[in-house]
This record gives structure tokens, sequence and C-alpha cells, in this order.
């Protein structure tokens, strides 16, 4: 008589199950991947071609939406010597870490794991990067606005897609523009600048995303005070624009026009970099360090708690709203080829003032010791 291990050999093959564990359903693989922050996507794209394509499609984002799940996801564009081509990049998750008895390695150079890994964006539209161009965030969109061409204004306007990472043309604006002014108030894009030198007035036009189509604003002292706008900032759903020695004040909520002077603003701060978030403009400068601005007071004000950091006083230095942070991008010195980010979270208190802490801070990304900065927004995915 055989033995039982024997009798298993006799087995038909055709009753053993073709693999160990079924395949799971999409759905319930897209609940699960929502449920994932977007920084690990790039790992679990690696564990299979079916897991690459459920993150790259349009329901899975979707999902997330449903879920109430978003996030801020940090896109950066940067041009590199001798490549005509814009090269994008993403915070991920490094897909594996250095552990010392089950603990992280302190000495470790990226101790949160966090790096701006490279994304591939085909049909880029060159034609907008040449120069000129204004570029902003709505959702999980990438607006890029205008541009110059053989010194000729453009009134195009790209979107990029960051669920999809395609781009698509968008409907053009109703002026062409070549270095325009571009702010976002309550999800609605308004351009300004960019018409001319000097002698052109103030124009200034809108985008709802909702009804995807342009409307000018009608300025009442257009021809009274041409500018040139060299740069525009919002503040407290306010956008102020500045030029030839004058600001222009625009409330889009009332629909009220306003001129003033830079110092009953006192928008003296000679920042190096200039971010927005939450309605409150932030200036970093390297005497006064990280200062936001009361618009109430009209007064410039320490955010407290906040120690500098030694990468912020770098020949290159940008501040980026980070859903509701501020992401500090930094290169130390012109030699180093090391690019550096730290991410700041801030709290107002009730006494008015606001606080930031440094949340993490680490080395993101090899750069050329002549790289170009084109960008760096967040899009809500």
């Amino acid at each position: 008589m055989s033995s039982p291990e024997k009798k298993r050999k006799k087995m038909p093959s055709a009753i053993l199950p073709a693999t160990p564990i079924p395949s799971l359903p999409n759905d319930l693989l897209y609940n699960c991947f929502a449920r994932i922050t977007r920084s690990y996507y790039p790992a679990l794209s690696l564990a299979s071609k079916s897991f690459r394509s459920l993150i790259a499609s349009q329901e899975l984002y979707e999902t997330r939406s449903l879920r109430s799940n978003t996030e801020s996801c940090l896109y950066l564009c940067l041009k590199f010597p001798y490549d005509p081509s814009p090269r994008w990049f993403t915070f991920c998750r490094k897909p594996t870490r250095k552990l010392i008895n089950g603990t992280e390695d302190k000495n470790e150079k990226n101790p949160s794991g966090n790096v701006l890994a490279p994304i591939t964006i085909p049909h880029s539209p060159q034609a907008h990067w040449k120069s000129g161009v204004a570029m902003v965030s709505v959702g999980y969109s990438i607006y890029a606005i205008g541009g110059a061409k053989k010194e000729a204004r453009s009134s195009k306007v790209s979107i990029l897609d960051c669920r999809t990472n395609t781009w698509r043309e968008g409907p053009s604006m109703l002026v062409e523009r070549s270095y325009p002014e571009a702010n976002v108030v309550d999800g609605k894009i308004y351009v300004t600048g960019g018409c001319g030198y000097y002698k052109s007035p103030v124009r200034m036009e809108v985008y709802d995303p909702e009804t995807q189509a342009w409307k000018l604003v009608m300025c009442p002292f257009a021809k009274s005070y041409a500018c040139y706008v060299s740069s525009s900032k919002s503040i407290d759903g306010e956008i102020y624009m500045f030029g030839n020695k004058i600001c222009v004040g625009y409330k889009p909520k009332e629909d009220r026009w306003e001129v003033m002077g830079r110092r009953r603003l006192n928008l003296s701060c000679e920042g190096v970099s200039w971010c927005t978030v939450g309605d409150v403009l932030y200036c970093y400068s390297y005497l006064d360090g990280l200062q936001w601005y009361n618009s109430k007071m009209r007064k410039w004000r320490c955010v407290k708690g906040f120690v500098d950091l030694e990468i912020m006083s770098g020949y290159f230095v940008e501040m980026v709203d980070y859903g509701g942070k501020i992401a500090v991008l930094s290169v130390p010195c012109r030699q180093n080829t090391t690019m550096w980010c730290a991410v700041i979270a801030l709290r107002r208190t009730i006494s008015g003032n606001i606080w930031g802490k440094v949340e993490w801070c680490d080395a993101v990304l090899e750069v050329p010791a002549s790289f170009e900065f084109v960008c760096a927004l967040a899009a809500t995915l």
C-alpha cells in the first residue's frame, strides 16, 4: 500500500489551484491604495505591471476624492544644461531604508526617507517653455499661462493633469501676454500684466476652471494709471499689483479697485523668496528671517518659534505652499550639487501670532551646478 505522500503525488494537477491567492478585484485595490499616502506609489508601482496601471488610473484619484483622502503633492520643474526639455520631479518615499537593530539609522543622509523622484511627462508643450510663462495650480491641475515666442506675446494656456501626468491645451486668454503675473483666489485664476511695457493699461482677466471660460475684469482707472506690472501678490483674498512706483489693489469678492502706495501697504520686505499660504503672505530674507504680513496692521511680523535653517542661506531659496505648510527648496552654494528641502508647519494662535516648526529637513535631489529653476507648485491629489 502506498504512503499518503505518494497518493498526493498521483492526484491530477488540474484540481490544484493555479495560484495560492486569487487576484483581488480592482475596486478593493483602489480602496486599499486610496488609504496610502502618494509618496509610496512609486515603490508600489515596482511590484507589478497591474499595480503600475492601477496607480496611474483616474479611478484611483476619484476614489481618493470620494474618501476625502486627498493630499498636497509637490511638483518641481527644472532645466538642466544641454537639455532642451524641462524635467519634472515629485516627492516619494525611498523603497529601501537602512535600519540598525530595527531602528532608524540616525547617520543616514536622508532620515525622513523623502526624495524628489523624476516623473515622465510626455508631450510637453515646448513653445511654453521658452520664457515668460506664469505657472499656477488649482486642484489637480497645473496651468502654464502665456509666454514669449520670438519676441511675440502669447495667449495660449496649457494644463497639466497631475493624475495622469499629461498635458492638454486649455482655453486661450482674451489678451496676449508675456511674463504675466497670476494669482489664485477662491479657486479662480487672475492674470494681469505682460501686455506691454509702461504704455499698457492695467488689464486683468479671470479664468473659472468650472466654466472653463475667461472673463475680462474692468478697471475703472485703467487710462489714468497705465501700469507695467512687475509683480503681484495675493493677501487675504485681495490681489496687489506693483509697477511704475504705484500699487493697484483689487478685491474680487467686492469687485472693487483701489490705488495705493507701497509705503501705505508697508510691503517693504526685501525677500529672497515669497509665498502665500492660506491667504497669508510669507517672506524670507537673510536679515529678518521668516516673516508674515499682517494685513490688518499693515506690518510684517516674525514667525515665532522658528529658528533659521542653515540651508536657507543658500544662493537658491524657493518657498512653496505645501498644503497649508511651507516647503523650502534650497541649494546651499553654487558649487554644491545637492538640493535640500525643509517642511515648516504653521500654527496661528488666539493672540494672532503665527508659530513655525520644522517637521523635517533632508537632502532630496542631486542637481548640476548650473540648473535653471522653472517652477515649484503643489497639486491636490
